[in-house]
């Protein structure tokens, strides 16, 4: 009898094994296979993720479930940048400005600490949205999102805009913070005056421009922290453009009014860039939204963009990291995943077709480079093919340089190429053709010191000194000699701030600047 019970003891543990065996296959396999691939990336944090699914796993919240899968999709592409303060042995010392009721609060306590710590330090640390958000966080990010999604401003917006603009809980790669309450109940007003979303931005912009100080020229952040979190944006109240435009969206978010940034990575015709934002109204229409301009709204540029990109939340599978290694990628935007390109929003945009130098091993991609800051910033991408390459929807009215980028170092590819309003034209120097030219002074390009040196370069695949001259009292204009026709020329004064702009000469000798 005994061995009876036995032989049935463990014929029943068998047969359960080999029904359990295919369900636990099967409860793996119950998710999204892009879902799957993003938990198993996860470091230490795979359980806060599937407490979430399991949270929204119930026929009431189906489409609360799919919002999950469509953060949790794209969270490895996401990681917040940030620091700590450490000692002089690297020990870590306990400092929370966000422990206080405000900045100026915050700044003294952090002065008293410095008084005891010896040689305080900033260390900069970045972590993963895959390893650190935690269930409760998104669980309630999610919630409120969909509440928000059923009011007025929000409630014809599609679920695909919906998931990218409205339900995300970040904006770029700054410091998570739970940011969702705070910033419903301190921008309230803005949904309740109207439910007009002309009137909701202007009252956006009337608040914010009251307290919320642009510190671009006029002072850098001391601490190693690109992007400041939701909370520290209300903390300190001050901060450059892209700050204003994170601010402008989460304050937008907590209404129920999808919006993102744009962003301008280089100008094309002058130095700098520059961040605002993009809303959405119930049709999906883009507004155009920048709070450090008069007008509720823009419709172009008052220069030229050499290109605009919104960011998503989701990746974009034509972005170039799916076609080239980071590696063969210059640092910055084109590196990311998460963003469209929208230039042809804001600007006139034509294609353009560069003839480029051969080599003996061609890459794959070469890159469009504009003037900026007296360096060539690579700003959008083509394929080669052959000797050329395409570059798309490029902005009218600036000179691109085609750059290849070899082992972490741009070069030129070809000569500087002008993307005209009417035509395109390619800044060959003709050396054995040279004439005099007469470079007067210019408002808002150019004025004369008296006793300073000016020196004239024109670039023929590196910038190549032409003559200096001295200016002279009261000097309204100088004359060099020997500049090769249909040549791409600047001018550097010794007093330079890399601000001056190149430019180029048309047959009847007048500057046509870029």
């Amino acid at each position: 009898m005994d061995n009876k019970r036995k032989y049935f003891s463990i014929l029943l543990t068998v047969v359960s094994i080999l029904f359990l065996v295919p369900y636990s296959i099967y409860a793996q396999k119950q998710y999204p296979s892009q879902v799957t691939v993003v938990l198993n990336k996860s470091n230490g944090n795979k359980s806060e993720l599937e407490k979430v699914i399991a949270h929204f796993n119930k026929p009431e919240d189906s489409l609360k479930l799919k919002a999950t899968y469509f953060l949790i999709s794209n969270m490895d592409i996401h990681h917040s940048e940030s620091y700590y303060w450490a000692d002089s042995s690297g020990k870590y010392v306990t400092y929370d400005e966000l422990n206080y009721p405000d900045f100026t609060t915050a700044l003294k306590a952090f002065d008293s600490v410095k008084k005891t710590v010896r040689k305080i330090h900033p260390v900069p640390y970045a972590y993963r949205d895959i390893d650190t958000i935690k269930a409760e966080f998104l669980i309630d990010n999610i919630n409120q999102a969909f509440e928000l999604w059923h009011r007025p401003l929000a409630n014809q917006i599609p679920f695909a805009d919906f998931c990218e603009y409205l339900l995300p809980y970040r904006i770029s790669i700054e410091p998570i913070q739970d940011w969702r309450t705070v910033y419903k109940n301190r921008f309230n007003l803005a949904s309740e005056k109207s439910d007009q979303i002309d009137s909701v931005l202007r009252y956006l912009k009337k608040d914010m421009t009251n307290w919320f100080t642009c510190t671009y020229n006029l002072e850098k952040r001391p601490d190693p922290i690109p992007r400041l979190g939701a909370l520290q944006l209300l903390q300190r109240k001050k901060g450059p453009c892209e700050d204003i435009a994170d601010l402008a969206v989460f304050a937008l978010r907590s209404q129920g009014i999808p919006a993102s940034i744009d962003h301008v990575p280089a100008w094309a015709t002058s130095s700098g860039n520059h961040t605002l934002d993009v809303v959405f109204n119930s049709s999906v229409q883009p507004i155009h939204y920048d709070l450090l301009l008069l007008g509720d709204s823009i419709k172009e540029f008052i220069r030229e963009p050499a290109k605009v990109i919104r960011a998503t939340y989701s990746r974009q599978t034509n972005t170039l990291p799916y076609f080239e290694n980071e590696e063969n990628i210059p640092p910055g935007f084109m590196r990311l995943t998460n963003y469209k390109d929208v230039t042809q929003e804001y600007w006139q945009t034509k294609d353009i077709t560069c003839n480029i130098f051969r080599l003996t091993k061609m890459p794959k991609i070469a890159y469009a480079a504009v003037l900026n800051y007296s360096n060539w910033t690579p700003t959008w991408w083509g394929f080669v093919k052959n000797d050329s390459v395409t570059f798309s929807s490029l902005c009218k009215g600036a000179v691109f340089l085609p750059m290849y980028y070899i082992g972490g170092k741009l070069r030129p590819a070809g000569y500087p190429v002008v993307s005209g309003y009417k035509s395109m034209k390619v800044l060959k120097p003709d050396t054995l053709n040279t004439r005099s030219i007469t470079l007067k002074e210019e408002e808002h390009y150019l004025r004369y010191r008296s006793g300073k040196k000016y020196k004239l370069y024109y670039w023929n695949n590196y910038w190549k000194l032409i003559d200096e001259k001295i200016a002279a009292e009261n000097t309204t204009e100088l004359v060099f000699e020997r500049v090769p026709k249909n040549a791409l020329c600047i001018l550097i004064p010794e007093y330079t701030q890399r601000k001056e702009r190149p430019f180029s000469l048309n047959e009847k000798g007048e500057r046509e600047w870029w």
